[in-house]
């Protein structure tokens, strides 16, 4: 099989990367002889391959007629997607981009639903509330991309770290282009599949332009193939218009790595026929460049050889067109009649969140003993993990070492290395692989060794995490471990508490608290939940903190405040740190009856509870140790002055701490913290 010529000397390299030519040495079309497949199989391959092409005509119709709003063009990619969907077994899992709709008719999605995708109307797979192939199927094993491009590669991951773990012999195939190669995505998951020897085929699709960007501006090397050397991987590059070359590469390294688990990079030379998307139209690509792939159409190159090879007459071609049209011309017009989306405030909320099956009921509640804060929470997870055998805790450090806190120490021990997984320093990409577990069934829990560094993941937790039930209905099954908070010297980079960040964004559930028995008991019942839940543990809570904690399986629900103290005269409303900041205050001021409700979780939020508490004494001091500007305290004033205004006595105070970042000397610090403040907002709102 001949492939891509590799060897190009490095004088050359700025004329091909400038040009994005078709390279002279390929294959002469005419010549090659069609391999053995039988007709039934070559007839599969050139329908499969017409198909793409002839529905995205239908769709440049319609996005011309005002039908459908946005189109990415595929022209002259059909092999590539078409070629390595057939390469792929049914049941192995493919991650698209928006210009393989042959990935989707490859594997039979139905057309009437995919229109219905592409019109927004209530039959598509998002119902209306996402676009384009911004959506997966796992009923037709596909997952779906986002506009962010490279974090599907690491999604891809966990669909083949599952694998492995399951000892199942499938391989995984995701798609890139060559502008999403530029992205740190891509370097963390190629990283992340080598070190852990994962089944993933990822496909560069080198389309020679990142919108009107040319590769020359994305890369310096010869071939994207190369890059892989430096992962310890092993690179290829196949031509992405002959179709036969790719369905026989694909199916060779599929076949390989289902026997030797393993990461390949496949670089797969193609061409962008049209614009990024229609609107943005083709006049920055050189007419040569246009003129010289267009010579290598993978239809007419492909039909060439059916008809060279006596496998198909130029009138049977016609009559497959003409019955191809007829088919989607039938499926299009019934999509067209299709219900529109309706609005529904009720149910677009009720979407937000994978359905919380009732807390396993426990028969009867274990002897308690006292545990440290840290302690709680290892011990939580040595629960869970018992509970759930298939359950992967992900982490920095936490195997043999135990992470820096601590908390998985013995783990290894007693659960294994397949289930207790140092990463490398890879958040985004561990991240995101925690979300192709949970579409193989699979639960993880993410340990961030400080809340801090989930920055580098921000793109996996807030635009893949977070929204993928309320756009096509896959759970994400994840907990995120978030040691946070000041109070312990750590500086700038180790002690925020950033939980107003996640508290913005729909689909993210908020864990924070304060005792070490809610600790257990609330990140059990995290880790049941089905949906991604950002679970923070204050450090300075770990070791200095001890409590009496229920032994064996304990459950707290999920958006339940507790009333830590009652009282009659103020309402401090608080979590973590702040619920001991705030019996602190109250114990300084034994003469006022201090009413204080510890949250412990932000979202879902007992709303009720919070309004009771004001209710109960018409003045509400909210406090929290996260910054003050935009803190989850101006969200919980602005609900109690909603709600409860008439009963009020006193305007809501806020006590938070200063708007600067964190500062490392002691004395900084505890100036910087709200609790400095604590005493003056609590007199000044008795006095009011």
């Amino acid at each position: 099989m001949a492939t891509w010529d590799c060897s190009l000397p490095l004088k050359n390299r700025s004329f091909i990367l400038h040009m994005h030519l078709p390279d002279p040495k390929i294959i002469s079309y005419q010549s090659r002889a069609l391999p053995e497949y039988g007709d039934e199989l070559l007839l599969r391959l050139y329908t499969s391959l017409l198909l793409p092409r002839l529905v995205e005509e239908k769709m440049l119709l319609l996005l011309r007629r005002g039908e459908i709003s946005k189109w990415f063009s595929g022209i002259g990619q059909e092999a590539i997607s078409v070629g390595a969907t057939l390469a792929m077994n049914q049941d192995e899992l493919i991650l698209p981009l928006h210009r393989n709709l042959g990935v989707f008719t490859t594997r039979q999605v139905p057309l009437r639903r995919l229109v219905a995708q592409f019109r927004g109307s209530a039959a598509g797979f998002t119902r209306g509330r996402d676009r384009s192939f911004h959506f997966g199927s796992l009923d037709y094993n596909i997952i779906g991309m986002i506009s962010h491009l490279g974090p599907q590669l690491a999604v891809a991951d966990g669909v083949a770290l599952a694998h492995r773990l399951r000892e199942q012999s499938k391989a995984v195939l995701v798609f890139c282009g060559e502008g999403g190669t530029s992205e740190g995505d891509f370097h963390e998951a190629l990283n992340v599949a080598a070190v852990w020897n994962l089944p993933v085929i990822f496909l560069i699709e080198n389309n020679g332009y990142g919108l009107s960007t040319p590769v020359e501006e994305q890369y310096r090397c010869n071939r994207i193939s190369e890059r892989a050397a430096g992962y310890g991987m092993e690179g290829i590059s196949i031509f992405g218009q002959d179709l036969l070359q790719v369905y026989e590469q694909i199916s060779s390294l599929a076949t390989s790595i289902r026997e030797e688990p393993r990461p390949v990079l496949c670089e797969s030379m193609t061409f962008r026929m049209r614009g990024h998307e229609e609107a943005s139209g083709i006049k920055y690509v050189p007419d040569q460049l246009t003129k010289s792939w267009g010579e290598y159409d993978p239809i007419a190159l492909f039909e060439n050889q059916l008809v060279s090879g006596d496998v198909l007459s130029t009138a049977q071609i016609e009559q497959i067109r003409r019955e191809l049209n007829q088919a989607i011309n039938q499926e299009i017009d019934e999509a067209l009649l299709d219900t529109p989306v309706e609005f529904d405030s009720r149910g677009e909320l009720s979407d937000v969140f994978a359905k919380v099956a009732p807390l396993p009921r426990v028969s009867r509640l274990g002897e308690s003993r006292e545990l440290r804060f840290v302690d709680a929470i290892s011990d939580g997870l040595r629960e869970s993990l018992k509970r759930h055998s298939e359950l992967v805790i992900m982490g920095q450090d936490i195997a043999e070492y135990g992470g820096v806190f601590k908390v998985t120490e013995g783990f290894v021990g007693e659960f294994g290395k397949d289930r207790i997984r140092n990463t490398p320093l890879c958040e985004s990409a561990i991240l995101g692989a925690s979300l192709g577990l949970s579409s193989q069934g699979i639960k993880s829990v993410v340990e961030m060794q400080f809340s801090d560094f989930i920055s580098s993941g921000f793109t996996q937790v807030i635009n893949n995490l977070a929204p993928v039930h309320y756009r096509w209905g896959m759970p994400a099954d994840v907990v995120i471990r978030m040691p946070c908070g000041a109070g312990v010297g750590a500086g700038p980079f180790h002690s925020q508490s950033k939980e107003s960040w996640f508290l913005h964004t729909p689909g993210l559930k908020v864990v924070y608290p304060a005792f070490p028995a809610d600790a257990k008991g609330l990140l059990m019942a995290s880790i049941e939940d089905p949906n991604p839940v950002l679970f923070f543990e204050h450090k300075a809570l770990y070791r200095s903190l001890k409590g009496q904690v229920p032994q064996g399986e304990f459950y707290l629900p999920l958006g339940e405040a507790r009333v830590v103290q009652d009282g009659e005269d103020i309402s401090i409303i608080t979590y973590g740190m702040g619920v001991h900041w705030a019996l602190a205050i109250a114990a300084e001021y034994p003469q006022i009856s201090v009413h204080i409700l510890d949250l412990r979780t932000l979202c879902p939020l007992d709303i009720e509870a919070v309004k009771l508490s004001a209710s109960l004494t018409g003045r509400v001091l909210v406090l929290h140790e996260a910054s003050k500007t935009c803190g989850f305290g101006a969200e919980l004033s602005a609900l109690i002055t909603e709600h409860c205004f008439s009963e009020l006595d006193a305007p809501v105070r806020r006590c938070a701490s200063l708007d600067t970042p964190v500062p490392f000397h002691p004395e900084l610090e505890k100036n910087y913290l709200g609790r400095s403040q604590l005493g003056k907002i609590f007199e000044e709102l008795l006095e009011y």
